[in-house]
């Protein structure tokens, strides 16, 4: 007997692309590790949390993700499991608001903090210009601090981010100074994650083997989602937990693989569409193509 795969139609994998990565609050690109990842899990059994962390470190090496090899880096990726999520979140509120991602006001900070999945992911993002100099994505003024710029008459040199020929000074305290190309097609800046916050509920998560479970969360910690609760055509871990989907899997698929193959691929410094147009291109020819990786 054999076995032929359908392959994906091209509206299939637009469709997967567009919300699989969502864009970022500042810069409105599709964000990734740009630095080494350290994932650490808690709130389970000391081999079980292993393993989640494992299996994040397993997925991200074999997709090109840059990964910390020293056993006892600083975690920039916390999966906790927990039976009072939300008392988390509202401590993480309180405490360390960074963590829920960029909010531009304390409301939106309330409504960041909601949990409304059994597993459920807050990111926290970096800007990069094409220097490479990077600002968390915060999102409210005067936390980055921001620009003074010397204004005269004359034109203003720019020396160590500010302008400094002399004369009145110019605060600027929701800008910083980014280096770019110039260009339409490609202006130099990227975003990356700075910190993936993941908590689980485990006893909503019972159905499930441990393995889905690590599966479904590698995959929140390399890419965020548009929305947990879209179900993929394009067969995919994603659908694990989303309510109402007609095909679900319960590990990381072909699809997925596919999907952080080009999206840890992405050159740096591209607009969003030319970014999922890339993403769409290297899909197609791993998936329809069976072009190697």
């Amino acid at each position: 007997m054999t076995v032929t795969a359908a392959k994906p139609s091209e509206e299939t994998i637009k469709s997967f692309v567009e919300t699989r990565a969502a864009p970022t609050y500042v810069l409105g690109r599709m964000a990734r590790w740009m630095s080494k990842l350290c994932p650490v899990t808690v709130g389970l059994g000391d081999k079980y949390a292993k393993y989640v962390s494992q299996r994040i470190r397993d997925v991200a090496s074999s997709v090109g993700a840059r990964v910390n090899s020293d056993p006892g880096c600083r975690p920039n990726i916390e999966v906790v499991f927990t039976t009072t999520p939300q008392g988390l979140m509202d401590r993480v509120r309180q405490t360390q608001p960074l963590l829920l991602g960029c909010h531009s006001n304390l409301h939106k900070a309330d409504e960041l903090a909601r949990v409304t999945h059994p597993i459920q992911a807050w990111y926290t993002t970096v800007s990069q210009d094409m220097g490479g100099s990077k600002q968390i994505d915060v999102g409210r003024c005067g936390i980055n601090g921001g620009t003074k710029l010397n204004v005269t008459t004359d034109a203003a040199t720019e020396t160590g981010g500010a302008a400094t020929v002399g004369g009145s000074q110019l605060v600027l305290p929701c800008a910083f100074v980014v280096h770019v190309s110039g260009s339409r097609a490609k202006d130099g800046l990227s975003s990356g994650f700075f910190n993936v916050l993941i908590v689980a509920e485990p006893g909503k998560l019972l159905d499930h083997e441990v393995g889905a479970l690590a599966d479904y969360i590698a995959m929140l910690a390399l890419s965020q989602p548009a929305s947990l609760d879209s179900c993929q055509e394009l067969p995919s871990i994603s659908n694990m937990l989303a309510p109402g989907c007609a095909s679900i899997s319960n590990r990381i698929t072909d699809g997925d693989l596919a999907f952080l193959h080009a999206f840890y691929k992405l050159p740096e410094g591209n607009f969003l569409a030319a970014q999922r147009n890339y993403v769409r291109y290297e899909m197609k020819n791993i998936l329809v193509n069976d072009t190697p990786k």
